[in-house]
């Protein structure tokens, strides 16, 4: 049909202008020179700030891939990107165009559009999954996550394996050595345009608060003045040299809420690095009589709150304090953790994204790419804790935590609060505002499961050549040890161990390469001992929980399981652990993280049908932890039936992942329904 014949307006002109008019609104220019590159048929990164609107360049990828007839993936770090992602784009392509694959949900992997985790592209790309047929795009969000030191390899083995002719887009926050990230991109992806952009669509003010002891209220004052720390700071430092009895405290949280709300200055997110701190300073507005909602938004509240925990019983909400949660909400006042459990975090996200809330106290957890945009962001302590040590943040840190503030198109301009403490300096606080952005530098390890899938795959000399073409490898510094080095110290203990004969898999071999886990080779020894093999399913399901659980910090012995059985096998578990461990250290590689026990009996107990209340108290770990935890086993259990050699084996597993998929552990999966059957989800 011709336009004139009265076609809808949607359908006229290019891709690219049907796309823009769906926009709504002018694109900015590294927008524009991002999606020339993709109109080109060019892989591009695009390195910019925070609330830049850089995930529209790789959502006009999506809509070209579509247009074309094609396949594109669209890869985030963490599950919870993953949700909000397949959410926004059920919504603009319709529901049955799009699918969703992460450690423990297939749901239509066979869509054109599938949002996963970046380990799920990377398990398929070792499996040569026929769900890569036909496939033009894959969006890396966040992809400097490839730092992150445990999980940072997957993304470049992505960037590696992936075949030929499939594009990327790669969505970095700012980094100082984008060019030289995209120089490497174009060696192992071919033409790569690199789109660098440093300017914030809504400009940040940054700000520092404090209070004098024996006064109500706090001073503010302009952090940076001509773009270095503001004179006036600095004498507060001096202040601080010069006398150890100075009257300045930290402001109190109800004090930086009433100030914020007086300066027209809401919604804010305050971040606090502990999630017992974000539960009390919720808490503590609401004794302290904060109110921050009209008849309209609480009534709005209630609704999204009620939506969000629909699949939650009576019993299991009041286990998790629904009733002083929900009041918090409806008072516009809400904390945001992984403790809490997913349906809570998307409720409190559902209702920040529609502006009911006006203040959220979280973790660093919400900065991590979910699209929870604030006019303020505040930095209550400038530290934290990095498992030894008490450390100031890093610029690239204070850069994505403040990175939140600033709606655009709503707010005109963005405000930053670090608060004054005891510890931290005006004049440190500035320098970091003002200081560049970090270097991206990769943290490519080879792994056991790597190693097998090399040999499953690649010649000898294939395989030294794909790790010699790694950023890691690229970035490594002159007379370092070679990634190839470190690989051949994992397949020496690989061919030690009976899983590798020369440059051929064995059996044992076989199975390691369908294992994605963190201690891939402990879980193929455990297989291979038989350990999990004539336990019912409850009990396999709790046997496994040593090898995915790590308690969050040392504390009391856990509570023994109660079944004599599950207890010998957690011994067995343990003990080739130890034989691992030593190897390891003999070599000189990393040690494999060793098993913890210490869920096995809330595990047995919620696969058996136990209530929430009874499994969390014997858990001692927090509602949304328990969650996680299961969710992990869930996925490792699903990849044991089907890699099992014995058959009784696969079939408990199997049933054991239905077990433990049921109540708060699913509720708030976006697809709600279970694993999908068929070709195959790997992850």
């Amino acid at each position: 049909m011709s336009p004139g014949a009265g076609a809808p307006d949607e359908a006229v002109g290019t891709p690219r202008e049907r796309f823009e008019r769906g926009i709504g609104f002018r694109l900015d220019p590294f927008q524009h020179r991002a999606m020339d590159a993709i109109d080109r048929g060019e892989s591009v990164l695009v390195s910019a700030p925070t609330g830049s609107g850089k995930t529209l360049v790789a959502d006009y990828a999506v809509s070209r891939a579509l247009d074309g007839g094609g396949k594109a993936f669209y890869t985030t770090p963490i599950k919870a990107l993953s949700n909000q992602k397949f959410s926004e784009l059920s919504a603009r392509y319709g529901a049955h165009r799009v699918g969703l694959l992460t450690g423990d949900i297939s749901h239509q992997p066979r869509a054109p559009i599938v949002v996963m985790t970046t380990e799920v592209l990377r398990n398929m790309l070792f499996a040569r999954s026929s769900l890569l047929d036909d496939l033009q795009v894959v969006v890396l969000d966040e992809v400097h996550y490839l730092q992150d030191p445990y999980r940072g390899s997957v993304w470049e083995e992505v960037l590696v394996l992936t075949p030929a002719g499939v594009s990327f887009v790669s969505l970095s926050a700012t980094v100082a050595n984008a060019t030289d990230f995209g120089r490497w991109l174009t060696t192992v992806r071919g033409r790569t345009r690199v789109v660098v952009e440093t300017h914030r669509p809504v400009t940040l003010h940054h700000h520092y608060a404090v209070a004098e002891r024996g006064r109500d209220g706090i001073s503010v004052l302009p952090l940076l003045r001509n773009g270095a720390a503001n004179p006036d700071g600095l004498r507060l430092d001096d202040r601080r040299k010069r006398s150890a009895h100075q009257r300045l405290r930290a402001p109190r949280r109800t004090e930086v809420v009433e100030y914020l709300a007086a300066a027209g200055m809401l919604p804010a997110i305050t971040f606090i690095f502990s999630r017992a701190a974000c539960d009390d300073a919720t808490r503590q507005c609401l004794q302290d009589g904060v109110r921050l909602t009209n008849e309209d938004e609480r009534a709005r509240i209630r609704q999204l709150v009620e939506e969000s925990v629909d699949r939650l019983s009576d019993d299991d909400l009041r286990t998790l304090g629904y009733g002083p949660w929900s009041a918090a909400l409806e008072a516009g006042v809400a904390p945001h953790h992984a403790g809490l459990v997913p349906a809570f975090r998307q409720a409190v996200e559902r209702c920040f994204s529609e502006g009911l809330l006006k203040v959220v106290f979280a973790t660093e957890t919400l900065a991590l790419g979910i699209n929870m945009p604030a006019r303020t962001v505040v930095v209550e302590r400038f530290a934290k804790f990095r498992g030894s040590d008490t450390s100031a943040l890093t610029s690239g840190e204070y850069q994505q935590l403040t990175g939140r503030a600033g709606r655009r198109g709503i707010d005109t301009v963005g405000h930053a609060f670090v608060l004054w403490n005891q510890a931290t300096t005006f004049g440190l606080v500035a320098r970091t505002a003002v200081a560049p952005p970090p270097d991206l530098v990769s943290s490519f390890h080879p792994t056991y499961n790597l190693a097998v899938n090399l040999v499953r795959r690649w010649t000898r000399e294939e395989a030294h050549s794909l790790l010699e073409s790694s950023y890691g490898q690229w970035q490594a510094p002159e007379g370092s040890e070679s990634l190839v080095a470190q690989l051949d110290r994992r397949l020496a203990i690989l061919d030690d161990r009976g899983f590798i004969d020369g440059w051929q898999l064995t059996d044992a071999g076989q199975i390691l390469a369908g294992i994605y886990h963190e201690s891939d080779l402990m879980v193929a020894e455990v297989l291979r001992a038989g350990v999990l093999d004539g336990l019912e399913p409850a009990h396999l399901a709790g046997v496994a929980s040593a090898l995915t659980f790590e308690a969050r910090r040392a504390g009391d012995d856990p509570p023994v399981p109660r079944q004599a059985l599950v207890v010998e096998r957690l011994a067995a578990i343990e003990s080739l652990a130890g034989g691992l461990r030593a190897d390891e250290r003999r070599v000189g590689l990393r040690r494999t993280r060793r098993p913890d026990g210490g869920l096995a009996r809330s595990v047995v107990a919620w696969a058996s049908g136990g209530t929430l209340d009874s499994v969390l108290r014997d858990a001692e770990v927090a509602p949304g932890d328990f969650v996680r935890n299961v969710r992990q086993i869930i996925d490792l259990v699903r990849q044991i039936g089907q890699v099992a050699a014995e058959g009784s084996t696969r079939d408990s597993a199997d049933l054991a992942v239905a077990l433990l998929r049921r109540g708060v552990v699913g509720a708030d999966d976006p697809a709600a329904l279970g694993s999908a059957p068929g070709d195959p989800s790997p992850s």
